[in-house]
């Protein structure tokens, strides 16, 4: 214990002697961990982030989109070719009874939704239609979370009433000085009273908003059977100066799931059923949010390790800094190790002094790299949360702090077996 306590005693005074360089020699391991920590926690934050998106749709969801086929893609042409001619495709009501029948027991909800509108306007204010009739089963399907008012109510299908629910953006683009609760607003040239504004959904511009095609919170939800009264299946769209004159029933029908295990079956279910319904199944998509979410883990799983062999690669570098520092330390302490041996000290006492210096090196650079990474990463969490969500974990900590004393350890085992192979009288002749 005496040995011991004497060769700490005597790593650590060097070290005080030479404080700038020993700083400067922890200051590789210091970014290092730092790297580490902050690279793991943008990482993670983005998983979550990414996964939370997903969850906002329902793990047991299954989504059928209407898509407009590839050859009607490719028609093109004027302006006027296209004001002649109506575009029929998409999901269609029989559909949706087919889909009723077959998933009668697997199914907890089916809901279908029906694109409407071209525009919504509120006095001088405009913006393109995302209005949508569809059931109240969606807002317990898609998780819709309410800010103010409620949600639609059997009562506003069975009485065909003129009532929406809005998403924030639509809100605050069309009721910016004003509360939109009970307000009206009108969808192409038929009014609606506003009974609930969906509280923010964080997919706009994220891995969600590409899944749903749509950013949420321009939605404008419609009871479906006032829908289908006030406007029916023709949907009229000016853009770039043409016009869509589009016959569609169903833009959407969400299938939510009882079990999570269902979903994948569920999907290629809906898929077959589409496809048997005498038509290629070219303008019907089946979207499956729990493998995509799978997808995502997958993905991240991956990002995470190119992200930790890239930090991996700044702590051998703050490791290699070490090295350099004890061999050069080595060299000027030549005849210091010379007159220690001479007085008794053996090769082991001369291997554990080094390797204390080294050790203190590793650990007072590990915590503070612990300290500059944490506060690093939650600092870019705040200040950027919508480009770097970060999330810290306490495995990214362990593992950084003790991968760098290891680092700092092995590369200081060379520089100690150097001073402690030194023979004692050329050390005692080194100038």
């Amino acid at each position: 214990m005496t040995f011991l306590l004497e060769t700490i005693r005597l790593g650590l005074k060097n070290l005080r002697l030479h404080l700038l360089r020993s700083l400067l020699t922890a200051f590789g391991i210091v970014l290092g961990i730092a790297s580490v920590i902050v690279m793991m926690a943008i990482t993670e934050g983005s998983k979550q982030s990414a996964l939370k998106q997903f969850e906002i749709l329902g793990a047991r969801n299954v989504i059928l989109r209407s898509v407009k086929p590839p050859e009607q893609n490719q028609m093109g042409g004027s302006s006027s070719q296209q004001t002649d001619m109506v575009l029929s495709y998409g999901l269609t009501r029989q559909d949706y009874r087919r889909l009723e029948a077959q998933f009668a027991g697997d199914a907890e909800v089916i809901v279908p939704l029906k694109l409407c509108g071209a525009t919504v306007t509120r006095g001088s204010r405009q913006m393109s239609s995302q209005a949508f009739g569809t059931t109240p089963d969606l807002r317990r399907c898609a998780n819709l979370p309410i800010a103010q008012g409620r949600y639609l109510s059997p009562l506003d299908l069975e009485t065909e009433a003129a009532v929406c629910v809005i998403g924030r953006t639509v809100a605050a683009q069309l009721f910016p000085l004003e509360e939109a609760l009970g307000k009206t607003l009108r969808v192409d040239d038929q009014v609606f009273t506003v009974v609930g504004v969906l509280a923010p959904i964080g997919l706009a511009g994220g891995a969600g908003s590409a899944l749903v095609g749509r950013d949420l919170n321009q939605d404008v939800h419609l009871p479906l059977t006032t829908a289908m009264a006030k406007f029916g299946d023709i949907i009229m769209r000016r853009s770039a100066g043409s016009r869509d004159v589009v016959n569609m029933e169903l833009s959407e029908i969400y299938l939510g799931m009882r079990t999570v295990g269902d979903v994948s079956r569920g999907g290629h279910m809906a898929e077959r059923i589409i496809e048997i319904g005498l038509r290629r199944g070219e303008d019907v998509t089946v979207i499956i949010p729990y493998e995509l979410q799978e997808m995502a883990k997958r993905t991240a799983r991956i990002w995470s390790r190119v992200m930790l062999f890239i930090a991996a690669i700044a702590l051998v570098v703050g490791g290699t800094g070490i090295m350099n520092i004890m061999l050069a330390s080595v060299t000027e302490r030549t005849r210091e190790i010379g007159i220690r041996r001479a007085l008794g000290a053996t090769r082991r006492h001369i291997t554990w002094q080094f390797l204390v210096e080294t050790g203190v090196l590793s650990l007072f650079g590990g915590l503070i790299g612990i300290f500059v990474g944490v506060f690093g990463a939650i600092a870019l969490g705040a200040a950027l949360p919508e480009q770097f969500p970060t999330q810290v974990t306490g495995w990214s900590i362990a593992v950084s702090f003790v991968v760098a004393c290891g680092v700092g350890l092995i590369f200081g085992l060379y520089p100690a077996n150097v001073a402690a192979s030194q023979d004692p009288i050329v050390a005692l002749r080194h100038d």
